[in-house]
């Protein structure tokens, strides 16, 4: 009698751990974090010194119901040169998790995206005219002043050159656009080239 409950107390046991083991192979990984952009900042910082201009652009859930939702109005002092810095986070990650600066990502992959950039006429002196996005494959393009390249020497854009316009001015655009890409990025390759990681306009003011 002692030997069969021995042996069956052995058998639940081994039975219970076999259960749990499975059980345990049996849940689901968890869900990959998406690859995108929750929150956009552009920093506008006088070259001469002074105080910068900062606005930003916030998409809280990602690919939720919520769209993007611009924070803030661009404004400028007249006359002045700027320069235009970036900055792209998942906030999805945490702080310091690999996926949270899709800035340093966008700079590690570099050969493959590249920034463009429209405005309305008038509201800077450099670069003149209308920016480099096109609006469809006949348009022609501008020039952008960017400061930074890939390893091919092809601007990026996560740092710019800006001087606005020496006259005021209001209610005026600015546009962003993130292009990806791969493979195709070269000298010839415009903003109609490739996916959209990006899209964002903003209202711009020069005072």
């Amino acid at each position: 009698m002692k030997v069969y409950l021995k042996s069956l107390i052995l058998l639940l046991v081994t039975g219970s751990l076999i259960s749990l083991s499975g059980c345990k192979n049996d849940d689901p990984e968890p869900e990959n974090i998406p690859e995108l952009v929750t929150k956009v900042t552009l920093k506008f910082t006088p070259a001469g010194g002074g105080a910068a201009v900062t606005v930003t652009a916030t998409d809280p859930d990602g690919e939720g119901v919520q769209d993007i939702k611009v924070d803030g109005t661009i404004n400028l002092i007249k006359g002045t040169q700027y320069t235009l810095s970036l900055e792209l986070i998942n906030g999805l990650y945490k702080v310091g998790d690999d996926g949270y600066n899709i800035t340093a990502e966008v700079e590690e992959e570099g050969d493959e995206h590249q920034f463009f950039f429209r405005f309305s006429e008038g509201a800077f002196s450099s670069p003149t005219g209308m920016g480099n996005i096109k609006d469809n494959s006949s348009s022609t393009a501008g020039s952008i002043n960017y400061l930074d390249k890939d390893v091919n020497n092809l601007p990026i854009g996560i740092s710019t050159s800006w001087t606005s316009s020496g006259v005021a001015t209001s209610d005026k655009s600015f546009r962003v656009v993130l292009k990806h890409q791969p493979d195709i990025k070269s000298s010839t390759s415009t903003s109609l080239d490739g996916e959209s990681d990006l899209d964002i306009s903003f209202v711009l003011n020069v005072n």
